[in-house]
């Protein structure tokens, strides 16, 4: 019964209206403290829907999406955002930046919190046409794609259960095996991509692509070759997993390294691919220095890569990227809620390589290696017991090897091997 309730949910469409959203309870308490917050994420995440269901009888929301309302916001930005009452919820802000020196202009002008609820499909902080941050007067949110405890209604407890002094966890999580991993990982987290059928998502994936190409990266960057963007969108799905290696994509591709880094970084500002930080808090001077890249949305990435759900289940080095990148996004949802959690990778140059550490605000540790099988073994935590004992000895540091099985098993001292299905159902 466990097992099909994982098929049910991954193969079959979801016909739920919306999602509570994690960070809902965030943007309210933050909206009570801070003059201005700024909602930001992929273009399709749910901000739009966020924001409305935030938002209050007293509140006036504008969407930059209108051209009419556009035009008005450009020509007359300060009059665009003066408003008597409430929050005024502005959609799409980078569409028209100028606003955001109209916006300080009035919230230096009065210091009520609340004034401003900002959405944008691009991190504003990276565009070149900002000339101000709103330093001190701004708070910065992540909206991600759907994470699977969102679209099961589940509340996130996983680090609170790991970073527990006692580790109370059940003996058995049942119901997640391989496939319906992989099938999680294949379907994604765009909110309209889960009410489809399966056989829908592939057409709809392919008009996101489309619309990336023609209409958002051009709010954001002079894009003179989308030749050269729509193949570095093929190549960096491609690398999500991997330590950033600028030389070798550009070897993939027939262009230039400006224009290369540049692309890149207009798709990192649209949220659609993101750079882990490596774990650079020791002496240890072989300890390497590079960041790794990741897919935002394994469902997007998998129709970059034109993958097949049967044929990537039959191969390791394909379910092992997409179950990682799948992780990755699971993992940096939840650091999203904690402002004290900080999240790397570690790899030195000897090959010593952690998928993934989670420090909390207390200064305590969370290793985490990935394996997409159903299979494990006591050695998959060497690398994490070497860490423990020669970079943070001293530190509470927890390891987890993250698999497809069903058992939550001791590896060690403070080791252990939990199914993957942890991140949603602990």
């Amino acid at each position: 019964m466990e097992k099909r309730k994982a098929i049910i949910l991954t193969r079959a469409p979801v016909m739920a209206k919306e999602y509570p959203r994690w960070q809902k309870d965030s943007i309210r308490k933050i909206l009570k403290v801070r003059r201005v917050v700024v909602v930001s994420g992929p273009r399709q995440s749910g901000k739009t829907t966020l924001a409305k269901q935030v938002a209050t009888k007293k509140d006036t929301f504008r969407t930059l999406d209108s051209d009419a309302l556009l035009k008005v916001a450009l020509s007359d930005p300060l009059g665009f955002v003066r408003h008597a009452k409430g929050t005024l919820i502005i959609d799409e802000i980078q569409k028209a930046p100028s606003l955001l020196l109209a916006i300080k202009q009035v919230v230096d002008e009065n210091n009520t919190p609340g004034q401003f609820l900002l959405t944008g499909s691009a991190d504003i902080r990276t565009l070149p046409t900002v000339s101000d941050s709103l330093a001190g007067r701004i708070s910065h949110i992540r909206l991600r794609t759907l994470t699977t405890g969102e679209i099961l209604k589940k509340r996130p407890s996983f680090f609170e259960r790991v970073f527990a002094k006692a580790k109370d966890w059940p003996s058995q999580i049942k119901g997640y095996d391989k496939a319906a991993i992989i099938a999680l990982a294949f379907r994604g987290g765009y909110p309209e991509v889960i009410k489809l059928p399966e056989t829908s998502r592939e057409r709809w994936h392919m008009d996101y692509a489309e619309s990336l190409l023609t209409r958002d990266l051009r709010d954001i960057a002079n894009i003179q070759r989308q030749d050269a963007m729509r193949g570095l969108l093929d190549v960096l799905a491609a690398w999500s997993g991997k330590l950033m290696d600028v030389s070798g994509i550009c070897g993939k591709l027939s262009a230039s390294r400006n224009t290369v880094e540049s692309y890149i970084n207009a798709l990192l500002t649209l949220h659609l691919f993101e750079k882990l930080p490596p774990w650079l808090k020791t002496d240890y001077d072989r300890v390497g220095r590079r960041e790794k890249i990741f897919a935002t949305d394994t469902g997007f990435m998998a129709h970059l890569l034109r993958w097949r759900l049967d044929d990537v289940l039959l191969d390791a080095d394909r379910s092992g990227k997409i179950v990682e990148t799948f992780v990755f996004n699971e993992l940096a949802a939840q650091v999203d809620l904690h402002d004290g959690y900080r999240f790397y990778h570690y790899r030195d140059r000897l090959d010593r390589e952690i998928d993934f550490i989670v420090e909390n605000d207390r200064g305590e540790l969370l290793g985490i290696e990935v394996k997409a099988g159903s299979s494990f073994s006591p050695s998959d935590c060497r690398h994490m017991t070497w860490f423990k004992n020669n970079i943070v000895p001293g530190k509470t540091f927890t390891g987890i090897v993250l698999y497809s099985g069903q058992d939550i098993l001791p590896l060690g001292e403070n080791m252990y091997a939990v199914p993957t299905a942890a991140l949603w159902e602990l």
